[in-house]
């Protein structure tokens, strides 16, 4: 078979195609591959030229693997996500593992999968290929959340992990997500594989793997297992839940809380309900519409509970029952959002990322033990550098050391010491010694628990964001992206930010300019760009590493007057943050404006 890597480069050779169709292993996509070939070859012709183009796009070489793993539409061909080329990489992978564990020692990785289109058939395809290869698969029952699958890997002392979930993308797409164990691999330094033990990949493992599937001739040459698995039952599930058991027993019977949950028709659910059942939440109603997985997500026109209109049937049925929190995950559950009761009784009030990153992050704060403050490299908050630099003051506050990371929980997972990591794209890690990933199960646990026991003491969330505001300022995010489907574009952007940056951005100078893909801050290099103004404000403009997205995260500061009975100046923290907020808003306008100019999009 020719490489898929070349296919198109010289023009359309449909020899390669039909060779692709021939080593497919999946009908569905063998036919649907075969008509637009068909269909491509017809003399001349809308449809013909619209089939040409399809098959242009899907044979542009393989779908990429990187430290996301893979990531992509649904359908044939090796540009798409599909048996054909999840069989690929579970041969690369398996071969890594086989060449890098310690004494040529039997291999052992965990599978879990999510209920999107696919993901069954691409976990048992996985374990039937590491079973051939001599490796010990483990298969954990389908349609489980991906915290369980990372949990596993600690807890079964996996060499590896494997996550088949698209996460929050939409129902077309699906993923191939990989973690490393608790083993040493010899591709990798001591100190990477010990701060990385239990998390997502990372380079060099990346590339390493990377090049063993690019060695896979073809699909047929991959070994596969009829059998030789090991299915796994719930006790997975049972064991993860009993880890959780310390984050629900800092709730307060006395601040009972009413809550609505929502797994937007994900794989959350039954999880969910059972982990607030044990932290003692006994009136909890979940949005039955959106409860059951559904790939198709029929009720969002996005499964991502950031986008506006997600959380709609939530806020319905808190409105119907008078909630006191409503709590919603993505489909795959490593994610966590919130929403409250409107301090002035407008509504509902949804939490941003950064705001529930700031509330955990003092809920664990306060959790902190003298054995956390004595351990060598700990305590540690992490957060990602598109985060608010809120965190940063929050943890300086009460003696605890931060620690800033390039996007993606595969970096905050790794900071040494760690007890409590978070992202603005609403991930959370608040239990790190089990699981190295954000997680948005245990994060609703401990979010209701905290929730629960400002209740008991008369108090809000609202009022608590306040509390925090009034001692370290206000830092006000707010997220601008624009999505351009012509990612050539993005590049471009890019490229015109570095030439030529804005010299003010709402109201002040830009006093500095930094390129991520140079180093900032003592992070490795990445494509992005910090413009830091003369108030202290700050944008940071980068790409999206999983969809076509020119991504900013822009961030203004404010500080909070002192109250004073000589200038009157309200002891309350609320009526107090209120000017420095608006204040902060009104910037946060002002750049946003600017940005929209300065890219015209």
């Amino acid at each position: 078979m020719a490489p898929v890597a070349s296919a198109f480069t010289a023009g359309f050779d449909p020899d390669i195609v039909r060779a692709w169709v021939q080593d497919d292993p999946d009908p569905t996509t063998r036919a649907e591959l075969s008509e637009l070939l068909e269909t491509a070859l017809a003399e001349s012709g809308a449809a013909a030229a619209e089939a040409l183009a399809e098959l242009t796009d899907r044979f542009t070489g393989l779908l990429k693997f990187g430290t996301a793993g893979l990531r992509g539409e649904i359908a044939g061909g090796p540009h798409r996500m599909n048996r054909a080329v999840v069989i690929r990489a579970a041969a690369g992978l398996s071969a890594f593992l086989a060449e890098h564990c310690p004494d040529g020692d039997p291999f052992t990785v965990v599978i879990g999968c999510d209920a999107r289109y696919g993901s069954a058939d691409f976990a048992r395809d996985t374990a039937a290929v590491v079973t051939a290869a001599g490796g010990r698969a483990l298969l954990l029952p389908a349609k489980l959340p991906t915290p369980v699958l990372a949990f596993a890997v600690q807890h079964l002392q996996a060499d590896a992990g494997v996550m088949v979930t698209a996460s929050h993308n939409p129902p077309r797409d699906n993923g191939y997500k990989v973690y490393l164990g608790l083993r040493p691999l010899t591709a990798l330094d001591a100190q990477t594989a010990a701060h990385g033990a239990g998390a997502q990949i990372v380079p060099p493992a990346d590339a390493l793997i990377a090049g063993h599937i690019a060695r896979v001739d073809s699909v047929s040459s991959v070994p596969r297992a009829e059998s030789g698995w090991e299915s796994l039952g719930s006790e997975v599930v049972t064991e993860y839940l009993d880890t959780l058991a310390q984050l629900g027993a800092q709730a307060d019977p006395r601040g009972s809380l009413r809550i609505v949950t929502t797994a937007l028709h994900g794989v959350g659910a039954a999880t969910l309900a059972r982990a607030l059942e044990a932290a003692g939440f006994s009136d909890v109603r979940p949005v039955e519409s959106q409860r059951d997985p559904d790939p198709d997500f029929p009720t969002v026109a996005f499964p991502n509970p950031e986008e506006a209109g997600a959380l709609d049937e939530a806020i319905a049925l808190a409105d119907d029952v008078q909630a006191d929190l409503i709590i919603a995950n993505d489909p795959d559950a490593d994610r966590m959002s919130a929403a409250v009761p409107a301090p002035d009784g407008s509504g509902w009030y949804q939490l941003s990322g950064d705001e529930v990153g700031l509330l955990l992050g003092e809920a664990v704060a306060q959790s902190v033990t003298s054995d956390d403050a004595e351990a060598a490299e700990g305590p540690v908050f992490a957060s990602s550098i598109v985060s608010s630099r809120a965190l940063g003051a929050l943890a300086a506050r009460h003696g605890i050391a931060h620690s800033p990371t390039l996007t993606g929980f595969k970096w905050i997972s790794r900071v040494p010491g760690l007890v409590y990591g978070y992202e603005e794209a609403l991930g959370y890690c608040v239990a790190p010694a089990d699981v190295r990933d954000k997680d948005g199960i245990s994060a609703a646990v401990l979010f209701a628990a905290f929730t629960s026991r400002l209740r008991a003491a008369g108090r809000s969330l609202p009022d608590e964001l306040a509390r925090i505001r009034a001692v370290d300022g206000v830092f006000r995010t707010q997220p601008l992206t624009f999505r351009l489907e012509d990612t050539s574009l993005i590049a471009r952007a890019m490229a015109a930010l570095r030439a030529q940056p804005p010299q003010d951005l709402g109201g002040s100078p830009v006093a500095r300019v930094a390129d991520m893909a140079e180093g900032y801050e003592g992070l490795a290099p990445t494509d992005g760009i910090v413009l830091l103004t003369e108030t202290g404000d700050r944008v940071i403009v980068r790409p999206s590493g999983t969809e076509p997205k020119l991504k900013c995260y822009l961030e203004a500061v404010e500080a909070v007057d002192a109250p004073s009975d000589e200038d009157g100046t309200s002891q309350d923290p609320l009526v107090r943050v209120s000017p420095a907020w608006d204040a902060a808003g009104a910037r946060l306008t002002a750049i946003a404006a600017d940005l929209r100019t300065f890219f015209r999009l």
